[in-house]
C-alpha cells in the first residue's frame, strides 16, 4: 500500500507548449508498471486551455469545479460541469479547457502505451475556442 498525502507532491505550472493560459498540474498518480494509468488534478484560470491532442489509449476528465469546454475534432464545442465525466476515445483529437470567464478544475486520467500518454498538437484558435460565441 502506498499513501500520496495531500500536499506531499508540489504543484507545476502547466507547459507553454501544452496550454494557453494559466495552468496549474497537481500530481495525483504517476505510471506504477505493471500499471498503466497516471492522473492529476488540473486546474484552468478563465479562458485557459490545452493544445489539440490524442492520447494513445484514451483519456477520462472528471469536472471537479468551475466550467469548462471540450471539443473532439469535427464536433461542436460542449461546455462542462462538476460532476461530468468526459471520455475520449484512444487516438481522438481532442482539447478541453476552462470557460471564458470561468475557472475550470477537472481529473485527468490516461494510460501509458509504451511510455507515452500523449502526443501534443497544435493550439487552438481563439475561433475553435468560440470564445465570443458562447
Amino acid at each position: 500500500m502506498e499513501i500520496k498525502r495531500s500536499g506531499s507532491q508540489p504543484s507545476a505550472r502547466g507547459p507553454q507548449d501544452w496550454f494557453s493560459g494559466t495552468v496549474r498540474i497537481d500530481p495525483l498518480f504517476a505510471v506504477s508498471e505493471p500499471a498503466r494509468a497516471a492522473a492529476n488534478t488540473v486546474t484552468f484560470e478563465p479562458g485557459a486551455r490545452t493544445v489539440w491532442h490524442t492520447h494513445p489509449l484514451g483519456q477520462v476528465l472528471i469536472v471537479l469545479s468551475g466550467c469548462g469546454r471540450v471539443q473532439r475534432q469535427g464536433g461542436p464545442v460542449e461546455d462542462i460541469h462538476p460532476g461530468d465525466v468526459v471520455r475520449f476515445e484512444p487516438g481522438e483529437k481532442h482539447w478541453h479547457g476552462a470557460a471564458p470567464t470561468t475557472a475550470m478544475t477537472h481529473i485527468a486520467i490516461q494510460e501509458a502505451l509504451d511510455g507515452k500518454v500523449v502526443d501534443w498538437m497544435e493550439r487552438v484558435t481563439d475561433a475553435e475556442y468560440g470564445a465570443e460565441e458562447k
